[in-house]
This record gives structure tokens, sequence and C-alpha cells, in this order.
């Protein structure tokens, strides 16, 4: 499944493209996104690279991982990312970030509840869980808005920004899952295209 394409509320999830870079920059090269991500501030060429990973990972059959670039719905300019990562059977791990200046839209929102109508939808997932550092309360809102549900904590789980940190590991199971949990209390449609 390549080309794919997937319509929320607010915004739209698509495949990334090599000409993503500078916009990814602005994500990836930001510390202040990064800081609670469970990785670094990346360089130009590193989110070049990621990119182009991505891509290939996205032809990959049968596909593990459904790693989106995140865009608002009137445009096709990247704001974000969305990950959903397959493991085990009938489970993924789901982890977004947004750009900074674009905060506060209500897109991180949006764009899991997106990522989750398709997982729990086309994808037959039973499990999505997700590891959040302690410090972004912005996305400890987000999940547990959408129904997430605390499991514990995960101690050490990362290094980065030159520390070992913990993550606190959340989990939302298909028959937990409301789509009407979306923006603006809206019922959610996604829209597979490709």
């Amino acid at each position: 499944m390549t080309g794919l394409r997937l319509t929320g509320v607010l915004t739209r999830l698509r495949e990334f493209r090599l000409d993503d870079v500078d916009d990814a920059f602005a994500v990836l090269g930001d510390d202040r996104v990064t800081r609670t991500l469970s990785f670094d501030s990346r360089t130009p060429g590193q989110v070049r690279d990621m990119l182009a990973g991505a891509i290939e990972r996205a032809a990959a059959r049968p596909r593990t991982e459904y790693y989106l670039a995140v865009t608002p719905l009137a445009g096709d300019r990247l704001v974000g990312f969305a990950r959903l990562g397959l493991t085990g059977v009938r489970a993924a791990k789901l982890g977004t970030a947004i750009a900074a200046d674009h905060w506060r839209l209500g897109y991180a929102r949006d764009a899991v509840t997106t990522l989750l109508g398709f997982g729990f939808g086309r994808l037959d997932l039973h499990r999505v869980s997700a590891a959040i550092g302690p410090g972004n309360e912005a996305s400890l809102a987000v999940f547990t808005r959408i129904g997430f549900r605390y499991e514990g904590r995960l101690r050490d789980h990362v290094f980065t920004n030159g520390a070992w940190r913990d993550s606190l590991l959340y989990s939302l199971l298909a028959h937990e899952w409301s789509p009407a949990r979306a923006p603006g209390d809206l019922v959610h449609k996604s829209n597979l295209i490709g």
C-alpha cells in the first residue's frame, strides 16, 4: 500500500517526499520540539536520510511502519509527523511531532485520531501504545483526551539530550476507541486513497 493519504478534520496524512526536507528540518531541527521526543535535534543531512529511509520502508512488503507527513487540510506543506509502527500481533506504537509554530491548533490530536481510525479500521489492530516523555504535558493531554490509559513508567527508556529519560506508557484497545473523540467533537472520517 503506497501512496497512502488519510484525511482528518484538520489535517491530511500523506507519504513523505524528498522535497519535504526543509519543512521536516523545521520540526526535527528545533530543540523546542525534540526536547520531548526520543532523539536529539537532527541536522539537515540527518533529516534527508530519515526521509529517504521512511520512503524506502513505505515500499516494504509487508509494510510494518506507517510514518507519514502531517499537513494542514488546506495545504500540502509538512507541519509534522505521525507514525504507527506495527509490533507483535495486531499491535502498534504511535507517535507524533508537530512544528512549534503550529502548536495548539489541534493538528496533533487530529493526526492521532486519523491514524487511529486507520489502525483500528483498515489494519484491524487490537492495541495501540504510546510512550510519552513525563514533561510533555501537551501530548499527555492529547492522548488521555482521546482515551488512552496510563499503564506505567518505563525507567531510563531513552537516551536523549545527553541524559537518560523515562517514558510514560499509555495504551488504547480497539474496543475502547471512539471516533467521536475527534477535534471539535466531530465524528472523525478517515479517507484512504491509494
